[in-house]
């Protein structure tokens, strides 16, 4: 009867060990909550795991590209290659990664991403002189592990159905400098003075940040501004909206949703307090709806 007992004893304890053991080895191995063949499968790219930090990064090589900068041909491990990496967050998932795009590329990758649960963290070029032009664009996010890689796996897809197309750039003939528009419309929706600068007429709604201890506003470029070329019925749009970090989500949106072209999305400044992210767009359309979806991103920002 004793030696049941003993035996009851010894085996409770060593299942107790096993199961701390097992504890500390999750907690020491974060990288345990990935669930790497499914990253796989999601994303539609085979990927690899970094041992000494836990990630798994998927990545994704535009061989499609022929770049030439300055005379020389690149090669996708030159800087051409498209990656998310993924790494555990308690229970979450973190994802940050770098899309190479063509510029027709960028802004339905852009919509894709926002659609499905990505951030966009920086629209920029990484090289000058190159042919054709390349740009690059950040993602991020913190969440779902299932969500976050279905996100970048129909950012991978959009990227490979829309390589190799024939490029759509915008076109809207007509000379800013024969600017007919009426500024009222303008005045009216943004529900902010209009000034005129050569041959357009421009918005400027100033923002305010702190350097070195002084405070940095409206005149010193810490602003949101539009400028309104062409007719009323035929007119273009183009700009820089200063927002605070929580802000740039909802303005993409809505931008996107109207049908503006995102540029550039990066920052201005450095060490000023709060940081200041900068999204430069192109527009074309009515006075209207182009004012229209100013008014609306700006009103996104009023509410985060």
């Amino acid at each position: 009867m004793n030696t049941i007992r003993w035996h009851q004893a010894y085996l409770l304890l060593l299942c107790t060990l096993v199961t701390c053991r097992t504890f500390a080895l999750e907690e020491q191995n974060p990288s345990n909550l990935l669930d790497t063949i499914k990253i796989e499968k999601l994303t539609g790219v085979k990927g690899k795991l970094d041992t000494a930090e836990n990630v798994f990064k998927v990545s994704v090589p535009r061989t499609d590209l022929t770049v030439t900068i300055a005379g020389v041909k690149m090669i996708p491990a030159m800087g051409l290659t498209s990656w998310a990496a993924f790494k555990s967050a308690g229970d979450q998932v973190m994802v940050m990664g770098d899309m190479v795009l063509q510029e027709h590329q960028i802004n339905p990758v852009l919509s894709i991403a926002l659609d499905n649960g990505i951030e966009v963290t920086a629209l920029h070029n990484h090289f000058l002189w190159d042919t054709p032009k390349v740009m690059f664009m950040h993602i991020g996010g913190i969440g779902n592990p299932e969500t976050l890689a279905t996100g970048v796996g129909k950012i991978f897809l959009e990227i490979k159905n829309t390589s190799g197309g024939k490029v759509h750039a915008p076109h809207t003939p007509f000379a800013a400098s024969k600017t007919s528009l009426d500024p009222k419309a303008i005045a009216t929706i943004i529900g902010v003075p209009v000034e005129k600068a050569g041959g357009a007429y421009k918005v400027t709604i100033g923002r305010s940040t702190m350097m070195a201890g002084h405070e940095a506003g409206k005149a010193m470029g810490v602003n949101t501004w539009a400028a309104f070329a062409g007719s009323d019925k035929t007119a273009v749009v183009d700009g820089d909206f200063a927002m605070l970090e929580p802000e740039l989500r909802g303005v993409l949106k809505v931008l996107r949703g109207a049908g503006i072209f995102i540029t550039a999305i990066h920052h201005h400044m450095i060490t000023e307090s709060p940081k200041i992210i900068l999204l430069h767009y192109w527009g074309t359309g009515s006075v209207d709806d182009l004012a229209k979806a100013i008014k609306t991103a700006l009103d996104t920002q009023a509410k985060s």
